[in-house]
Protein backbone atom coordinates (compact mmCIF):
# COMPACT_ATOMS: atom_id res chain seq x y z
CA UNK A 1 0.00 0.00 0.00
CA UNK A 2 2.99 2.44 0.75
CA UNK A 3 4.45 1.85 -2.44
CA UNK A 4 1.79 2.39 -4.49
CA UNK A 5 1.22 6.10 -2.44
CA UNK A 6 4.99 6.66 -3.17
CA UNK A 7 4.18 5.96 -6.99
CA UNK A 8 1.10 7.77 -7.30
CA UNK A 9 2.81 10.96 -5.58
CA UNK A 10 6.01 10.44 -7.56
CA UNK A 11 3.70 10.54 -10.80
CA UNK A 12 1.95 13.84 -9.66
CA UNK A 13 4.84 15.26 -9.12
CA UNK A 14 6.25 14.43 -12.01
CA UNK A 15 3.65 15.36 -14.10
CA UNK A 16 3.14 18.83 -12.27
CA UNK A 17 7.42 19.42 -13.04
CA UNK A 18 7.19 18.44 -16.66
CA UNK A 19 4.18 20.90 -17.91
CA UNK A 20 4.85 23.41 -20.49
CA UNK A 21 5.19 27.01 -18.65
CA UNK A 22 2.16 29.35 -20.68
CA UNK A 23 3.33 30.72 -24.11
CA UNK A 24 1.82 33.97 -22.77
CA UNK A 25 3.11 34.50 -19.32
CA UNK A 26 5.57 37.00 -18.20
CA UNK A 27 9.01 35.55 -18.15
CA UNK A 28 11.53 36.58 -15.62
CA UNK A 29 13.46 39.53 -16.38
CA UNK A 30 17.47 39.66 -15.44
CA UNK A 31 17.68 43.67 -15.07
CA UNK A 32 21.02 44.87 -15.89
CA UNK A 33 22.36 41.26 -18.01
CA UNK A 34 19.27 40.73 -20.84
CA UNK A 35 20.26 42.69 -23.40
CA UNK A 36 17.69 44.55 -26.46
CA UNK A 37 17.12 42.81 -29.02
CA UNK A 38 16.97 45.43 -31.01
CA UNK A 39 19.76 47.83 -30.23
CA UNK A 40 21.66 44.81 -27.80
CA UNK A 41 21.90 47.68 -24.73
CA UNK A 42 21.31 46.06 -21.54
CA UNK A 43 18.06 46.71 -20.05
CA UNK A 44 18.19 48.27 -17.04
CA UNK A 45 15.17 50.94 -16.65
CA UNK A 46 12.32 49.48 -14.75
CA UNK A 47 10.24 51.78 -16.04
CA UNK A 48 10.24 52.19 -19.37
CA UNK A 49 11.15 48.41 -20.85
CA UNK A 50 9.29 45.53 -22.57
CA UNK A 51 9.20 42.63 -23.46
CA UNK A 52 7.34 40.41 -26.43
CA UNK A 53 6.42 36.68 -26.78
CA UNK A 54 6.28 35.29 -30.16
CA UNK A 55 2.94 32.89 -30.40
CA UNK A 56 5.63 29.94 -29.87
CA UNK A 57 6.87 31.48 -26.95
CA UNK A 58 9.90 32.76 -26.83
CA UNK A 59 10.50 35.93 -25.21
CA UNK A 60 12.08 39.29 -26.63
CA UNK A 61 13.43 42.09 -24.29
CA UNK A 62 13.54 45.67 -25.50
CA UNK A 63 14.82 48.94 -23.42
CA UNK A 64 12.52 51.20 -25.06
CA UNK A 65 8.91 50.80 -26.84
CA UNK A 66 10.62 52.86 -29.81
CA UNK A 67 13.26 49.52 -30.28
CA UNK A 68 10.34 47.09 -30.15
CA UNK A 69 8.02 48.86 -32.82
CA UNK A 70 11.42 49.34 -35.64
CA UNK A 71 12.21 45.55 -34.70
CA UNK A 72 9.00 44.65 -35.51
CA UNK A 73 9.14 47.08 -38.74
CA UNK A 74 13.17 45.96 -39.84
CA UNK A 75 12.62 41.93 -39.55
CA UNK A 76 9.10 42.30 -41.26
CA UNK A 77 7.55 39.84 -37.98
CA UNK A 78 4.77 38.65 -39.61
CA UNK A 79 3.34 37.31 -35.85
CA UNK A 80 3.23 40.87 -34.78
CA UNK A 81 -0.79 41.22 -33.81
CA UNK A 82 -0.07 37.87 -32.26
CA UNK A 83 2.56 38.36 -29.91
CA UNK A 84 2.18 39.10 -26.10
CA UNK A 85 3.02 42.63 -25.12
CA UNK A 86 3.73 43.62 -22.02
CA UNK A 87 5.42 47.30 -20.88
CA UNK A 88 6.30 48.86 -17.42
CA UNK A 89 4.16 51.44 -16.26
CA UNK A 90 6.50 54.33 -15.64
CA UNK A 91 4.64 54.84 -12.05
CA UNK A 92 4.62 51.77 -10.72
CA UNK A 93 7.41 49.91 -12.46
CA UNK A 94 5.09 47.03 -12.93
CA UNK A 95 3.96 45.23 -15.99
CA UNK A 96 0.80 46.12 -18.09
CA UNK A 97 -0.64 44.85 -20.95
CA UNK A 98 1.26 47.50 -23.69
CA UNK A 99 -1.64 47.54 -26.10
CA UNK A 100 -4.34 48.46 -22.97
CA UNK A 101 -2.09 50.91 -21.34
CA UNK A 102 -2.07 54.65 -22.33
CA UNK A 103 1.17 56.82 -23.20
CA UNK A 104 2.41 60.27 -22.32
CA UNK A 105 4.68 62.10 -25.03
CA UNK A 106 7.81 64.10 -24.01
CA UNK A 107 9.50 61.17 -21.17
CA UNK A 108 13.11 60.61 -20.44
CA UNK A 109 13.26 57.28 -21.77
CA UNK A 110 16.30 54.93 -22.74
CA UNK A 111 16.27 55.14 -26.48
CA UNK A 112 14.69 58.75 -26.01
CA UNK A 113 11.42 57.77 -28.16
CA UNK A 114 10.06 59.80 -25.19
CA UNK A 115 6.79 57.22 -24.87
CA UNK A 116 6.21 55.92 -21.16
CA UNK A 117 3.41 53.34 -20.54
CA UNK A 118 0.36 54.14 -17.84
CA UNK A 119 -1.98 51.75 -16.62
CA UNK A 120 -4.98 54.56 -16.32
CA UNK A 121 -5.66 57.38 -18.15
CA UNK A 122 -5.74 59.35 -15.54
CA UNK A 123 -2.01 58.65 -13.92
CA UNK A 124 -0.59 61.02 -17.11
CA UNK A 125 0.10 64.75 -16.55
CA UNK A 126 -2.78 66.88 -17.30
CA UNK A 127 0.48 69.28 -19.56
CA UNK A 128 0.94 65.55 -21.63
CA UNK A 129 -0.68 64.73 -24.70
CA UNK A 130 -2.21 60.93 -24.50
CA UNK A 131 -1.33 58.14 -26.24
CA UNK A 132 -3.14 54.99 -27.47
CA UNK A 133 -0.81 51.80 -28.46
CA UNK A 134 -1.33 52.45 -31.84
CA UNK A 135 -0.87 55.66 -32.08
CA UNK A 136 2.76 55.09 -30.35
CA UNK A 137 3.59 52.66 -33.18
CA UNK A 138 2.35 55.39 -36.12
CA UNK A 139 4.50 58.03 -34.10
CA UNK A 140 7.72 55.79 -34.05
CA UNK A 141 7.25 55.01 -37.71
CA UNK A 142 6.74 58.30 -38.77
CA UNK A 143 9.70 59.57 -36.79
CA UNK A 144 11.81 57.50 -38.32
CA UNK A 145 11.38 58.25 -42.14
Amino acid sequence: MIKKALLAISIIILQTSCQERSKTDLAEVHWDRDMCARCVMVVSDRQNSVQVRDPKGKTYMFDDIGCMVLWFKENKIKWQNQATIWITDVDTSKWIDAREAFYSNGNVTPMAYGFSAHKTKESIPKDRDVFTFNRVVEEIIKREK
